[in-house]
């Protein structure tokens, strides 16, 4: 019996399962990788691949076999494509693909478009990396320190990308979450009238318009107060019934 070139629909079904599992096996990883990245900021110590990938999974990596049992249940699939890769593929699509209909209706897709654009944007920064530890640059000082000559044999995205990273390990900043006290108001709006009071006319009324004061005092005392204190209109104020700051 002779064998066929194409993957049979009954056998589709096991390495159709199989690749499900692996490919969210390497979407899990590429996520885990992805969030030890972002929470890594540059440093003068971080390679240059790190800074363009940024952890993410590498698409012109996945084979064509893969890519059509995803997306046309293994249609095209003959012993010839089975381990080419995407980046070798979408150079010469017809090379790899002789079943026209299954070409076409992979083409037609919007999915087939930006696989292609992902791997034209990974093969161009595998070649501006060659370039760059050609010439040493492997770091964002690398980067920052290498000849005009040099920079100008890369792509304006790879520029945009490894500027940025220099300029981030040259000034490194702790980015935090917003703290929110308890006890503290968001605005004047929210608070009791026995803690934010407008201030009466005088010279800084003329000068900036409407004003408005904190009332400190002690936990029980919400009319007494022992100084007022000017505030800006956005500034947080404190509530005395859970616990009284200091304005």
């Amino acid at each position: 019996m002779k064998k066929k070139d194409t993957i049979t629909p009954l056998a589709r079904g096991i390495p159709n399962g199989v690749l499900t599992q692996v490919l969210t096996e390497a979407r899990r990883e590429a996520e885990e990788r992805l969030r030890r990245t972002q929470e890594m900021k540059f440093t003068i110590s971080t390679n240059i691949e790190d800074v363009l990938f940024k952890g993410r999974a590498r698409v012109n990596e996945m084979k064509l076999s893969d890519y059509l049992t995803r997306e046309l249940d293994g249609r095209g699939i003959v012993d010839t494509n089975r381990d080419v890769l995407l980046e070798e593929f979408f150079k010469d699509p017809t090379k790899y693909i002789r079943d026209k209909g299954a070409l076409d209706e992979m083409q037609a897709s919007g999915h087939y478009l930006s696989m292609k654009r992902a791997v034209k944007g990974e093969v161009i920064f595998d070649e501006d990396i060659r370039k760059l530890r050609d010439n040493g640059v492997n770091n964002p000082p690398g980067w920052s320190l290498a000849a005009a000559e040099v920079k100008a044999t890369v792509h304006n995205s790879t520029k945009h990308f490894l500027d940025a990273a220099a300029e981030e390990a040259r000034n490194p900043t702790t980015t935090t979450a917003p703290e929110k006290l308890e006890g503290c108001y968001e605005s004047v709006h929210n608070a009791r009238r026995s803690h934010a009071v407008e201030l009466p006319d005088g010279v800084e009324r003329r000068k900036r318009g409407w004003e408005w004061g904190c009332m400190r005092g002690s936990q029980n005392s919400h009319g007494r107060t022992r100084k007022l204190t000017t505030l800006p209109k956005r500034m947080t104020l404190c509530s005395n019934p859970v616990r009284h700051l200091p304005c």
